[in-house]
């Protein structure tokens, strides 16, 4: 029988990683070729195996954790993650579970919790949702303003963009993604409105150009942030297994001269 530490120090060697890795792209090829009809009616059992032994690759790699883990399992994040994505894969797929087969794809994303440099962009992410918030909160102000004021200025000569809240925050949106927003609206609302592009290009101006690079900003500086408190982390260990060796150093002569 496996001791606990010795089956938590297999899973964390880095060929036991990367293998892991391979299986999880190998069964997301596997995944896609299923959407592949040619391809099920020739070889549909094979890969259907395959990705059977895959998921039972995934399910034992999770039973390890738990068993390696016990208790502590349960206390990351991305351990609960990675159960849950597997849990969705075991439900039967069929009758009322028959969207699942969709959702199976979802197992790629293991890739993000077994990579420690995908997890710092996702922990970065995460750490910038709520400085997120506000900017979004900020956004949506925008928005509700020029969506009241596009409505007035141009309801009634293109309702079609304009003619109610929702169409003309529609539009807004589109307008703010440089989606055809010069030929496909504003050009077109100008030769009735000479003077909208006094509305259209200060709304490109502050939510393209101001808020979306906000939103980016914030974003990459969290991930610096947590790549900073990572690399901070790992010095702080060395320095701890540094002094902790000098002090058995210390020890030893110590006793050597007593």
């Amino acid at each position: 029988m496996f001791s606990r530490a010795s089956v938590a120090a297999f899973l964390d060697q880095s060929w036991v990683r990367n293998s892991v890795i391979g299986v999880i792209l190998f069964n997301a090829v596997l995944l896609g070729m299923e959407t592949s009809a040619p391809l099920m009616d020739a070889i549909g059992p094979v890969i259907l195996t395959l990705d059977k032994i895959c998921l039972g690759i995934f399910v034992l790699e999770l039973a390890l954790k738990m068993y390696a883990h016990r208790w502590q399992f349960w206390r990351s994040g991305w351990n609960i993650f990675d159960f849950i994505i597997i849990a969705i894969a075991l439900l039967p797929a069929t009758q009322g579970f028959s969207v699942l087969r969709a959702l199976r794809i979802l197992r790629l994303l293991r890739v993000v919790s077994v990579s420690p440099n995908l997890r710092r962009v996702v922990e970065g992410f995460i750490t910038a949702l709520p400085g997120m918030g506000s900017v979004f909160l900020l956004m949506g102000m925008i928005f509700y303003i020029g969506s009241v004021m596009a409505t007035k200025l141009f309801q009634t000569s293109f309702p079609q963009w304009f003619g109610d809240l929702g169409s003309s925050a529609y539009s807004l949106f589109q307008i703010m993604t440089l989606e055809s927003w010069s030929m496909g609206i504003v050009r077109p609302v100008m030769e009735v409105y000479p003077y909208a592009w006094m509305f259209f290009v200060p709304f490109i101006m502050v939510t393209t150009f101001a808020v979306v690079n906000l939103l980016v900003g914030l974003i990459v500086n969290s991930m610096q942030d947590a790549h900073a408190a990572e690399s901070n982390k790992a010095t702080e260990d060395y320095r701890d297994e540094v002094l902790a060796r000098l002090r058995e150093i210390e020890k030893k002569l110590a006793e050597r001269e007593g």
